[in-house]
């Protein structure tokens, strides 16, 4: 990609300079609103950071619909500046959070913003958060292809992005999207690390019979990740105590343990961290 799609060389030396110390970035990407991305993002990141060696930063770029704050428990919470940047708010000492959210006075404000102004934003925040030496940035972003996301890719362009996760549901209406995102991502010549079926089958914890809530018509995100060679990183079950969890701003991993959907996320989060040591290797040769 061009220096930073076009970006001034000023510009790129800044952000390549701030995130020098960020070791693997990881974009997570939903064609569609509603399919558990934010979610997704969340419990990535608790689940990087279950490894007390480990800091990982997660970054909500959703700038209408933030959703992190509440998901992390840091509601309320605002940003602090220092000398070197703003600071991440903490939930854990090895996991710092940045969002929009954190700037507005109420979590019930509207942003009404115009493109250029989101962008602004995203660059601020990858150029004045004081991030520190971290593993794993996490960047959640709104759905679709819009500013936002050619913002982000442009701007990390300027350092290096291992690659981006991109989160459906079974069902055609949600998959028809996700090819758009593929797409997208092959357009701005970003790699894919896989796709997540999220809400895939229901266990009745009862009887243990198994129901699709959201029947996989087109076969799902199986067959569509062999249409398009794209790689299927795991099946996530519906549980609705992931919700709750959520809503409750804490970890569902740590509260449900044992959990088919927990132990789903953990293969999952194994196999991005498998696919981000690759992609630094060889990156590493290249150099």
């Amino acid at each position: 990609m061009a220096e930073a799609a076009g970006a001034p060389e000023a510009e790129v030396a800044e952000l390549r300079a701030r995130l020098r110390a960020v070791r693997h970035k990881v974009l997570v990407l939903s064609g569609k609103g509603g399919v558990g991305k934010s979610t997704f993002s969340a419990l990535l990141a608790h689940g990087l950071a279950a490894d007390e060696t480990k800091q990982v930063a997660l970054l909500d770029i959703d700038i209408c619909g933030p959703s992190i704050p509440k998901m992390m428990g840091l509601e309320g919470e605002q940003v602090h500046q220092s000398g070197s940047g703003w600071s991440p708010v903490y939930v854990e000492e090895n996991l710092g959070v940045m969002s929009v959210g954190f700037l507005l006075s109420s979590p019930d404000d509207a942003v009404i913003w115009r493109g250029p102004k989101k962008n602004g934003l995203i660059k601020q925040f990858l150029r004045d958060v004081d991030w520190g030496e971290v593993d794993y940035l996490i960047v959640d972003t709104p759905p679709g292809t819009s500013d936002e996301h050619l913002s982000i890719v442009q701007y990390l362009s300027a350092t290096h992005i291992d690659g981006a996760v991109i989160v459906t549901t079974p069902q055609e209406v949600s998959l028809q999207d996700v090819r758009k995102e593929i797409n997208f991502c092959r357009k701005v010549k970003l790699p894919i690390i896989g796709v997540v079926e999220n809400m895939s089958g229901f266990v009745c914890p009862k009887c243990k019979n198994e129901s699709q809530i959201f029947p996989p018509t087109t076969g799902g995100a199986e067959k569509m990740c062999q249409n398009m060679n794209v790689s299927l990183l795991g099946k996530v079950p519906l549980d609705p105590e992931i919700g709750k969890s959520c809503d409750r701003g804490q970890s569902f991993l740590a509260e449900a343990p044992e959990s088919p959907a927990t132990l789903s996320y953990r293969n999952i989060i194994q196999r991005i961290q498998e696919y981000c040591e690759q992609h630094h290797l060889q990156e590493e040769k290249i150099m």
